[in-house]
């Protein structure tokens, strides 16, 4: 239950940030459509949503929280409290450098990620401008997620899991309030609420009693094996992001539109992959931590199967409903404004296309810890390396048949192959292993999903009338859609004996201790 409670903090104030990030696409698709403005600007947010997933969500985070929960329990606040500020100082000299040859090499980094744009000159340059806006957010972020990691440590989850709604709101009130509407107003946004960011977790951490100054930077040996455990991590952590610059790149050298059809398809899939994946990976890594320091691994196992059991109680159908309502999803929620018929056609194969890759993307969360609690980030990147290697193969191939479809396809099929070999590695170590519990409930969710699927496109076939009707009707038509396929996955799963509905009153009745 404890568990739980950390899952449903990170996942409830994670969902009210993909909800107003939800709202802001809604915003950027009604005013930008599928325009080489909407190209230019997704493909300049690129980097600093990599750099968040590295390092908020990915190797800085998986590397730090367990050294420092570590110097918590063995050493006390005060020498945790020393090395996090260590760590501050160094960071951050590393980041002004990083900083400043990043806006030097802005074009040759675009010709990376989006070798494509070139051949439009003027699209070119203003993703270099709007890239150059954003990139000090780089800075911020990773500052937040130290901060954030001091936090989650300590098992405050709160505030840094509210921290990316900052971003959402500073972005939102520009679409809203800011006319005419440019594209450097939206990149000048992405970096106001950076600084927001890093100010508001550094009064959070002064609040939980660990204000963090800046120390003149030194190379420690506690920051030292930090970095050695971080760096190739950065890789390993981080392949889903990195897949997806290579996706980009691929669909830069397509016809205008494509980078931002994926783009809101992608959208739509982190919704649940956020609230679910991170939010537990997030939650497990602390824990787990413990228990592997404290040589207890049949209870690091327990805890990661229990994580997994809930990561995909509600991953699957979600994926399941995503692949088979792409089309009522799109034409409600993005067909207005300049988002026209024609574009959620485009989008719809690729929403389908991601949602297959949903519950392995899920799973790469939860099953990465179990490498990052004992200080492993090697294998995690020989792991990548493969992966990278057949995302590549794919959507070259792929993309080329099937244009964005391909490419969200690529994209789902190497997180397969990520998913399962990280799992199938712990198990051939004996790091992990299917419970009984886990084994005897896991067919069951898919079987519920599968059978909430077919329910949903019935459904989608019945409401076809009022789907196509004015806004009012459509979106009350998509509630009935979405209402009826939740309470069908929830009827499934008690039938099939996926959960114990008076075993589930009973936790949740239980007064903590």
């Amino acid at each position: 239950m404890a568990l739980l409670r950390s899952v449903a903090t990170v996942g409830g104030y994670t969902m009210v940030s993909r909800v107003l990030g939800f709202v802001r696409e809604v915003l950027v698709a009604a005013f930008l459509g599928a325009s080489p403005l909407s190209d230019a600007f997704f493909v300049a947010l690129r980097l600093p949503n990599m750099f968040r997933s590295l390092f908020a969500e990915g190797a800085f985070s998986a590397a730090f929280v367990p050294l420092f929960a570590g110097k918590v329990a063995g050493e006390g606040r005060e020498a945790a409290r020393g090395f996090a500020e260590d760590a501050l100082a160094v960071l951050l000299v590393a980041l002004l450098v990083f900083l400043l040859a990043g806006e030097a090499l802005t074009p040759w980094i675009l010709d990376v990620i989006a070798p494509g744009f070139r051949a439009t000159p003027e699209k070119f340059a203003l993703a270099v401008d709007l890239t150059r806006i954003m990139f000090p957010y780089l800075l911020f972020i990773s500052l937040t997620a130290l901060q954030g990691g001091v936090l989650n440590s300590l098992e405050r989850f709160a505030a840094t899991a509210f921290t990316p709604v900052l971003l959402n709101l500073f972005l939102i009130g520009v679409l809203i309030g800011v006319r005419p509407l440019t594209g450097q107003a939206l990149a000048w946004a992405v970096t106001a609420a950076g600084a927001a960011q890093f100010v508001w977790l550094m009064l959070s951490c002064a609040r939980a009693g660990l204000p963090l100054s800046l120390p003149r930077p030194r190379l420690t040996p506690a920051v030292k094996q930090l970095l050695r455990i971080m760096l190739p991590g950065v890789f390993g952590a981080g392949v889903t992001q990195i897949n997806l610059v290579v996706s980009t790149a691929m669909a830069s050298l397509l016809p205008t539109g494509a980078v931002s059809y994926l783009n809101y398809a992608d959208r739509l899939t982190q919704l649940p992959l956020a609230v679910l994946g991170i939010a537990v990976g997030t939650a497990i890594l602390p824990p787990l931590s413990r228990q592997v320091r404290l040589g207890d691994d049949a209870g690091a196992i327990v805890t990661q199967n229990r994580g997994l059991e809930l990561a995909l109680l509600l991953t699957l159908p979600a994926a399941v409903g995503l692949a088979v309502a792409a089309q009522p999803i799109l034409l409600v929620l993005f067909q207005h404004g300049r988002f026209a018929a024609a574009d959620t056609a485009a989008t719809a194969p690729a929403l389908a296309a991601y949602a297959a890759g949903l519950p392995a993307f899920v799973m790469v969360k939860v099953m990465a810890p179990g490498y990052f609690a004992r200080q492993d980030t090697r294998t995690p990147v020989k792991i990548a390396a493969v992966t990278m290697a057949v995302n590549v193969a794919l959507t070259i191939g792929l993309g080329s048949l099937w244009a964005q479809t391909g490419i969200a396809l690529a994209l789902s099929l190497s997180g397969w192959v990520n998913a399962l070999t990280l799992t199938a590695v712990l198990h051939r170590r004996g790091l992990f292993a299917l419970d009984q519990r886990s084994r005897r409930s896991l067919p069951r969710m898919l079987l519920a999903a599968l059978g909430m699927g077919a329910l949903v496109l019935g459904l989608d076939y019945a409401l076809a009338g009022p789907l196509a009707g004015p806004l009012a009707l459509k979106l009350l038509a998509l509630a009935g859609l979405v209402g009826g396929g939740l309470a069908g996955f929830a009827l499934f799963a008690l039938l099939l004996g996926v959960a114990d509905w008076r075993e589930l009153k009973r936790r949740l009745s239980r007064q903590p201790a």
